[in-house]
């Protein structure tokens, strides 16, 4: 074991988005290759549901291999993005046939071309004799009880967050501090088209907003929180319970408010002077100030840091917004971008050198109800 330690492990990476499929070699912590791969969105649409997609997408990215000169049989392991699963504890799982069933259906009930993440990974490794992975998959689950409780009987808050990105965001400050991220408690936040706020206790993401369930702030592409008396006014009105899970996921935020998901196009028409712009601006500004100190609150208060990733991490203005509204709090360190590519990678490595001990998927949720 001391000699696989010393390996540069060589790892591809499939991340699977709806009209493109990222892919990445890494030799130990270095990327050799990172390529998007571009598909064409006719020939998507054409397809019945995203796993028959698998076929079309596995030759787009063999090609893309090829032209990088890169063989894939020179790899210790595949690894792909987790769409699809049943609700799991973090860490690296193995793929197994429970698992390519789960995301082959989409065993979550939610359809998204991260289902082809493990069947990809897994065609891969069947075909030159490796392991593939999923690590830290979307539908990550690892709520105190305390946090899934409602007021209502039967129902109960789950939770969808940027799970590999937050986590790997995690990881990384750590490692700066000297520290590991098993004796941290931090508040990460993903600020992308969509915003996923937690809280971290000892290496464990025990609360966190359902970005798919419409709880949280609102962001580029997602509604966020709403009263639910309002809601039902929304539906009575004559819109669809369709329409608001959409709003949940899509076509809420800033497409709905201000016709666009990009956030620099909405600076620049707050700028400009466009009311209803600096408004939506300021209000997801103001809801992300109250979201980070409701996770710390859920922390008790002990924060040693918060952390900023994603896309609009880049943006100063939210970056010194969140430092003079939550600094109080705890230090404010921004991580901006995504590291999805390199926290797959990561995660399959820290299994091959015999860090960690990769999880077995059995399709179980980590939470089934109460039993009283």
């Amino acid at each position: 074991m001391a000699d696989s330690k010393k390996r540069d492990f060589r790892v591809l990476v499939i991340n699977p988005g709806s009209t493109s499929t990222k892919v990445g070699v890494f030799e130990g912590e270095r990327a050799v290759m990172e390529r998007t791969v571009d598909h064409d969105a006719a020939t998507l649409s054409a397809f019945g549901g995203v796993s028959e997609q698998l076929p079309y997408r596995m030759e787009t990215i063999m090609s893309a291999l090829a032209e990088a000169g890169v063989d894939p049989s020179a790899m210790d392991a595949f690894v792909g993005r987790g769409g699809g699963l049943m609700p799991v504890e973090g860490g690296t799982y193995e793929v197994n046939e429970t698992l390519l069933d789960h995301a082959r259906r989409g065993a979550n009930g939610v359809q998204h071309p991260a289902q082809l993440g493990p069947q990809l990974a897994a065609a891969l490794a069947a075909e030159c004799g490796k392991p593939a992975f999923v690590v830290n998959p979307p539908d990550t689950d690892e709520l105190c009880d305390l946090a899934r409780v409602t007021g209502v009987r039967g129902v109960y808050r789950h939770v969808h967050l940027h799970a590999l990105n937050l986590k790997e965001t995690a990881i990384r400050h750590a490692a700066s501090m000297g520290r590991r991220y098993e004796d941290l408690d931090l508040v990460v936040c993903h600020v992308g088209g969509g915003i996923s706020v937690s809280a971290h206790h000892l290496g464990r993401m025990v609360d966190g907003f359902d970005i798919v369930g419409g709880e949280g702030m609102m962001a580029p592409t997602r509604c966020g929180a709403l009263p639910v008396a309002e809601v039902l006014d929304y539906l009575e009105a004559g819109h669809t319970t369709a329409e608001v899970r959409r709003l949940c996921t899509g076509t809420g935020g800033f497409v709905d408010l201000l016709g666009t998901s990009d956030a620099r196009e909405v600076i620049a028409r707050a700028k400009a002077g466009d009311a209803a712009a600096a408004r939506a601006w300021d209000a997801m500004l103001y809801q992300l100030t109250k979201c980070v100190c409701a996770m710390a609150g859920a922390l008790g208060g002990h924060v040693d840091a918060i952390l900023l990733g994603g896309g609009m991490a880049h943006s100063a203005e939210l970056v010194d917004h969140v430092r003079r509204t939550c600094g109080w709090v705890a230090p404010v360190t921004a991580y901006p971008g995504e590291f999805e590519l390199e926290a797959m990678a990561a995660g399959a490595r820290r299994v091959l050198s015999g860090e960690e001990e990769a999880k077995v998927y059995t399709g179980v949720p980590v939470f089934r109800g109460f039993d009283d």
